[in-house]
């Protein structure tokens, strides 16, 4: 079955690398966001580059689980999995919501998101400083403004039966909450999709093995 893979911020489809699947992946490259465009009519766009005449799977990592959420709506694939990612709006740091309701990021020079790297190693509890680094340098700022303002905002509340998540115990940034189906990784970081990469593989093909074995 064919997955699609959706990143987190920035153009690190590079993360899909890591992973040693059972299945071929597609990686979906970002597209630029139109002015003051929502995360749902950007997903519908976005869902637009996958083929949907046979059977799939989605892959959402971080911010790419939203999108991944959403497309989920739309497509309705076989499979979604978010990885290091949250299921609904309630699955993610109250702080960021607070944060959303205040409106003020859309007064903050794109520039801004651009993190010290001390600060992002910490934050993603990365392992592989190269890799998050290149990954850090090469965003679009302008891309990363727009993704943190629809994440902070992101009002989805449904949960569907076909989302599965796979979360770190450590993970600072999006920690493991809610009622979604879900398999943790002990001591996993946000950045696990890498560092972990085996065990977040394993889940993945036993996890895809079991709905092939049903179709």
């Amino acid at each position: 079955m064919k997955i699609y893979g959706i990143s987190g911020l920035g153009a690190d489809k590079r993360i899909f690398d890591f992973l040693s699947l059972d299945s071929e992946i597609t990686t979906i490259d970002w597209i630029e966001p139109n002015k003051d465009e929502s995360i749902k009519s950007y997903s519908r766009r976005l869902s637009n580059l996958i083929d949907t005449k046979n059977e799939f799977c989605l892959i959402g990592v971080s911010f790419g689980g939203l999108i991944a959420t959403e497309i989920n709506k739309i497509l309705n694939p076989k499979l979604t999995i978010l990885i290091s990612s949250a299921h609904t709006k309630n699955e993610l740091r109250p702080i960021f919501r607070l944060f959303g309701k205040t409106k003020l990021i859309k007064l903050i020079p794109a520039f801004l998101f651009d993190p010290p790297r001390l600060i992002a190693k910490f934050l993603f509890g990365a392992k592989n400083n190269k890799l998050l680094n290149n990954i850090l340098d090469d965003t679009d700022l302008n891309f990363a403004k727009w993704a943190i303002n629809e994440l902070i905002n992101w009002e989805n509340m449904t949960i569907h039966k076909n989302v599965f998540k796979i979360n770190g115990t450590n993970d600072k940034l999006i920690p493991p909450k809610g009622n979604t189906n879900m398999v943790l990784i002990e001591k996993g970081e946000h950045f696990m999709i890498v560092d972990r990469a085996n065990e977040v593989s394993k889940i993945v093909n036993d996890k895809l093995n079991v709905l092939q074995h049903y179709i």
